[in-house]
């Protein structure tokens, strides 16, 4: 059901209905909808934690988990926008959870400074990930549309108001373009950003 719509309008009672039983059987399961999305939003991250073994440094392991994360929402992009959205406390969550946390450990962090750098590359991953997810839901007609907007906005662009803009309308891309390229990039520029702090002033004396 969320492939073929959203959260928004998923309801228990639509679902309910699908599965030829009353909202109050599951009710009895998912104290609410958001619950129930939580626990969906879970299989993802099980699925994408299924038969995963860390292996290299740290930067190594959170790039292979982020790409893993990548791909299961890739399957399931309606889905992406619940785990943004809600989060999830199942067992997928906790295994993704701890396997980020194992590798900033093993780089060499200070203890009291990895559950603020953990959040902050949740953080980056999951609105990356939503992102592209958001981009890949559309259709090839919405694709079509905005693309040819995408035209008119960047080369019909007043060089005198938008001088910077017009001198590389040529090589602007649009978000919909090398997206594994672009998370790939982000996520490492982010990761660099950590080790340039280990062993830094500010952390040495943290």
């Amino acid at each position: 059901m969320l492939r073929t719509s959203d959260a928004d309008s998923f309801s228990v009672r639509k679902l309910a209905t699908v599965l030829g039983t009353d909202s109050s059987s599951l009710y009895r399961h998912f104290r609410s909808k958001t619950e129930l999305l939580r626990a969906v939003a879970d299989r993802i991250l099980l699925a994408a934690m299924d038969g995963h073994r860390p292996e290299g440094d740290w930067k190594q392991r959170i790039t292979s988990l982020a790409l893993r994360l990548r791909e299961a929402f890739g399957q399931q992009p309606q889905l992406a926008a619940v785990w943004g959205r809600y989060a999830s406390g199942g067992a997928g969550s906790r295994l993704v959870m701890e396997e980020a946390l194992q590798a900033l450990r093993a780089s060499g962090l200070p203890d009291e400074e990895i559950p603020a750098r953990y959040h902050r590359l949740a953080v980056l991953i999951a609105a990356l990930i939503a992102s592209e997810a958001g981009v890949s839901t559309i259709t090839s007609e919405e694709y079509e549309q905005g693309m040819e907007l995408f035209r008119v906005a960047v080369l019909g662009a007043d060089p005198e108001r938008f001088p910077a803009l017009t001198h590389f309308a040529r090589d602007v891309r649009p978000l919909g373009a090398d997206r594994r390229a672009a998370f790939e990039e982000i996520l490492a520029a982010q990761l660099a950003h950590i080790e340039a702090s280990i062993g830094s002033p500010s952390t040495e004396t943290a």
